[in-house]
């Protein structure tokens, strides 16, 4: 419906369409005529609320809104209410979004690289090809987030909720994820090289031909024989308590 406003509402070839119908008309025609523009009036309502075409700043309010390819380098959109917008191809790059709704949002090949995520909302998050290589997520919930390809180098993912997040080949290499949730994830051919995950949950997390070569695991939650049997560990990898690696280890050549 918030669509099919802002097209009734924003586009050219419907503007001037409206008119009050003439005298000679009955009155059916002008109560019918009253009742169309008073629907079109609430529904243009509804847009103005949404603000798409309000600056950026925080607590602004896109929800919902059209904003590929923009440029909002180091903008300040703590609070920003930008759930269900789409910002595929943005450039947020050190960009302040604390606490920020995102959820259901598609921000599928954006520049977050250094941008502030703390505590922000991410649920159901389209982040395909994202590169958000330092960026600061501590505190956020990426539940369900698709995550697939994502680069998350360096990242601040500590106490971050990845329930059941999908991180399908992406690349967390030298990620912090003390604390973090990963139950449930999808963490099929992703990279943890170097990541500290002291303190993190993997309970039932997907981890086939996961990249665990080097990592200290001796602090994960819920991690089974299964799961490190099916991802790619070596002989520097540490293990929890009651663990051994598997003779699989180490995996041959990537596929």
């Amino acid at each position: 419906m918030a669509g099919m406003a802002e097209r009734t509402c924003l586009s050219p070839p419907f503007a001037g369409r409206v008119a009050w119908p003439q005298r000679h008309r009955s009155r059916t025609t002008l109560h019918r005529g009253a009742v169309v523009v008073l629907v079109l009036a609430g529904l243009c309502g509804g847009v103005a609320q949404a603000g798409c075409g309000d600056p950026p700043g925080p607590g602004v309010d896109w929800t919902q809104c059209e904003k590929p390819r923009l440029v909002l380098r180091g903008v300040d959109l703590t609070g920003a209410r930008l759930g269900g917008a789409d910002f595929n191809g943005t450039d947020f790059q050190r960009a302040k979004l604390v606490g920020a709704d995102l959820n259901h949002a598609s921000v599928d090949r954006v520049r977050l690289s250094g941008a502030d995520l703390s505590r922000a909302k991410l649920i159901q998050l389209n982040a395909y090809r994202a590169n958000l290589t330092g960026a600061i997520l501590a505190g956020a919930d990426l539940t369900k987030a698709e995550m697939a390809r994502a680069n998350l180098a360096t990242a601040d993912l500590s106490q971050a909720n990845l329930r059941k997040a999908e991180f399908q080949r992406a690349n967390l290499e030298g990620a912090n994820l003390e604390g973090a949730n990963l139950s449930g994830a999808d963490l099929a051919r992703a990279n943890f090289t170097k990541a500290r995950l002291d303190g993190a949950r993997m309970h039932q997390a997907r981890t086939f031909r996961t990249r665990i070569e080097g990592v200290n695991l001796s602090g994960v939650l819920g991690l089974t024989a299964s799961q490190l049997e099916s991802a790619c560990g070596d002989a520097a990898t540490r293990l929890p308590d009651g663990l051994r690696a598997p003779k699989s280890w180490p995996c041959g050549k990537e596929d």
